[in-house]
């Protein structure tokens, strides 16, 4: 019999993804993460409070599968939250959920799943699998494209993939929470997380203030031209397409259009002078274990609730990095983001963007 590790999170995706599981005839394991939360602040943290671990373990329970709590936190800390910190401290914007995916979720509780026996891991993801002819696996985007989680998992890999299951990729949200009313999960009702977890709700500059108030140093706002405007109260309070905040006099709407960890300098500009065309990305990760031969056309997402935008993606530095010119300007291009290119609702690959212009 197949042995499936599920990962949980005592919310109503993973319990319902183990009750998926288990009524497909898959022995069934629960594993939940025990995350870093700054001190005094444990029962916060949105993945791993006490009480998400009671609703867990009740879950667990009612089903009659084994759960197990593995600590994360130190790891967590190192890899997660330090690149969180080191990304605002080089000017950038960081995704820590895809930091999270890579390394955590994926690389170090995948890990304990395997030597615990098991043969699959599953999340309560949106997103769904598909398989070439060559057995080479792939992500694709779920069925409900509203809650469609593609983007964070564009960092797999086919090591990855080839141990991974996503049992509620093939659901509307509205039929996971029925399912879970049906099998009287307490879990059924409780609301989705939508903030940082180890953010424990709170704003993000707070929380950079009390761990790295050394990055958050004020410095010029200059236009493009270097022109001073006025002063900024450091980089990480600000990001690309804000415009509220600034503290500035003008005449027309200003907004941020860059950040400069060089000069320590935020520059800003009209809404006519917001947004480009190219982007580079770093640290692709192409999930067919290998980058195209030749540039290619797809959608790319450069955010995570961005619409996908056509344009043109060329692989660089034997795929280690990739450009892309879009068919038309983008907005809020965002250096720390992902870009994740999309042919359909397949995902070929992603990486972070450095640059652009």
């Amino acid at each position: 019999m197949t042995h499936i590790v599920v990962a949980m999170s005592g919310g109503v995706d993973s319990s319902v993804a183990a009750v998926l599981l288990k009524e497909q005839g898959y022995q069934v394991t629960g594993m939940m993460l025990r995350l870093w939360s700054e001190p005094g602040k444990e029962d916060s943290n949105r993945c791993c409070t006490p009480d998400s671990m009671a609703q867990a373990r009740r879950v667990a329970a009612k089903l009659d599968i084994p759960f197990y709590v593995v600590d994360a936190k130190e790891i967590f800390r190192k890899t997660v939250v330090q690149s969180f910190l080191d990304g605002y401290a080089g000017a950038e914007t960081p995704n820590p959920c895809l930091a999270c995916n890579r390394h955590i979720r994926w690389e170090f509780l995948l890990n304990h799943a395997l030597a615990l026996g098991a043969d699959l891991m599953a999340t309560g993801h949106y997103v769904r699998l598909g398989t070439d002819e060559d057995g080479s696996r792939h992500l694709l985007r779920a069925v409900d494209r509203e809650k469609d989680q593609s983007y964070v998992l564009s960092v797999l890999g086919q090591a990855q993939l080839q141990k991974a299951a996503f049992p509620v990729g093939d659901y509307p949200k509205a039929e996971i929470r029925r399912i879970a009313e049906e099998h009287g999960l307490s879990v059924a009702k409780r609301p989705d997380s939508q903030d940082l977890c180890f953010l424990a709700g709170e704003d993000y500059r707070n929380f950079l203030q009390r761990n790295a108030p050394e990055i958050l140093m004020p410095g010029e706002i200059v236009n493009r031209y270097g022109q001073v405007l006025g002063r900024h109260t450091g980089l990480p309070n600000y990001t690309i397409g804000q415009r509220k905040g600034l503290g500035l006099a003008s005449g027309v709407p200003l907004y941020v259009l860059s950040k400069s960890a060089a000069d320590n300098r935020l520059v800003v500009g009209t809404q006519d002078e917001l947004g480009g065309r190219e982007l580079l990305a770093v640290n692709v990760n192409w999930q067919a274990g290998q980058a195209p031969s030749a540039p290619f056309w797809a959608e790319v997402k450069t955010r995570y609730t961005a619409r996908p935008a056509p344009g043109q993606v060329t692989p660089l530095e034997n795929g280690s990095q990739a450009s892309v010119v879009f068919d038309l300007p983008q907005r809020d291009i965002t250096p720390g983001q992902a870009a994740v290119f999309y042919d359909g609702d397949r995902v070929v690959g992603g990486g972070i963007i450095r640059q652009s212009r």
